[in-house]
């Protein structure tokens, strides 16, 4: 066995050992959506509830009631500061939630939305925080039907966090979902990644970096249903949100057992984010979006897809980032601007907790 085969035996050795969660104590890197989060939701919550509509891990349940096709999620949010450039925790939370229905193949429907505020927090904000949801769920055409509120001392939150879930109606007859990518498909992102998390970042006002950027949070599902119309050989689709495009398809790769081998000149990068990250020593594969998604879609129909995604407000300047192979299975390789070829691997945390 050459040394190569020997690192990758090595690695496939740790991913098929049992999950285990080993600090005492939770921290940041377990809410990051990296190595961290993926061994806490695996070692803790799926071990605890698991079942046949929870082991897929996608980003929305796929249920089944009185023959309609229906897709259930829910999402947290607790990002900081509440109000950034290009939005707030307001519209956050409802784009989030819809897009989490809408990679799901879903038509959104139905919001819930709860509160938890800390005491001493601004009426005034509130109400500007709840106007920008009120505005998103119009423009996504969905409807807040039901929410609730607590509200702990002061010192024991921090301002206000947001929870919602989301229902929707699936009229896709394909099923789309990780598992079912297979080799020869092609791997697209829906426009320049990293913008939200370098823009969380930068309104922190910790880090002595200007830049003109905004949070690239927006609905997806007037793109997903135009894509799958166009393109009825897509496989998956997931919105790259905590640990950006290179989590997603870490997370595609082990679930469906394939490799996938990117691009890196192939992936869109505003000057501005891909700036940013140098000056943080951050990868924009690694940066999250709020209005950007990973699409797995048959090869043979890669190019009508990305027709149809180019030919949305949201997916103008879509790209073709890379391809689906046999081996190595469950890894993602990325074929670098120097011309070597790297493993793209999970990260273990987040360089940028809180941004969603």
């Amino acid at each position: 066995m050459n040394p190569e085969e020997q690192v990758l035996d090595r690695i496939e050795r740790a991913r098929r050992r049992r999950p285990k969660v080993r600090e005492e104590r939770v921290t940041l890197a377990h809410g990051s959506g990296g190595k961290a989060t993926q061994t806490l939701v695996e070692a803790i919550f799926l071990e605890a509830f698991r079942n046949p509509l929870l082991e897929p891990l996608e980003d929305a349940a796929a249920l089944s009631v009185d023959g309609a096709r229906l897709a259930l999620t829910t999402d947290s949010f607790v990002v900081s500061p509440l109000f950034f450039p290009g939005g707030d925790i307001g519209d956050l939370a409802v784009n989030g939630t819809v897009n989490d229905l809408a990679v799901s193949g879903a038509r959104p429907l139905y919001l819930t939305a709860g509160f938890i505020l800390e005491e001493g927090f601004p009426i005034a904000d509130l109400t500007r925080i709840v106007d920008s949801m009120r505005a998103a769920a119009q423009a996504a055409g969905v409807a807040v039907v039901t929410g609730d509120t607590k509200v702990v001392q002061r010192g024991k939150g921090d301002g206000c966090y947001v929870n919602t879930a989301g229902v929707g109606v699936v009229d896709h007859p394909g099923r789309l979902g990780a598992a079912t990518v297979r080799p020869g498909d092609a791997v697209l992102v829906s426009g320049p990644v990293g913008a939200h998390g370098i823009t969380i970042m930068l309104a922190r006002g910790e880090l002595d970096i200007e830049a003109d950027l905004v949070s690239d949070t927006a609905p997806l599902h007037g793109l997903t249903a135009a894509l799958l119309a166009a393109a009825p050989g897509v496989r998956a689709m997931r919105d790259a949100t905590r640990g950006g495009v290179a989590t997603v398809l870490n997370e595609v790769a082990r679930a469906a057992g394939v490799a996938v081998v990117v691009d890196e000149q192939a992936v869109p990068v505003e000057p501005e984010v891909r700036g940013a990250s140098e000056l943080l020593g951050i990868d924009p594969l690694y940066v999250a979006c709020e209005g950007r998604m990973v699409v797995f879609v048959d090869g043979a129909e890669a190019d009508a897809a990305l027709a149809a995604m180019r030919g949305h407000p949201l997916g103008g300047r879509a790209a073709l980032i890379g391809r689906v192979k046999d081996d190595p299975p469950g890894l993602v390789l990325l074929n670098t601007v120097f011309g070597g070829t790297r493993i793209c691997d999970l990260l273990v945390g987040d360089p940028l907790p809180r941004i969603c």
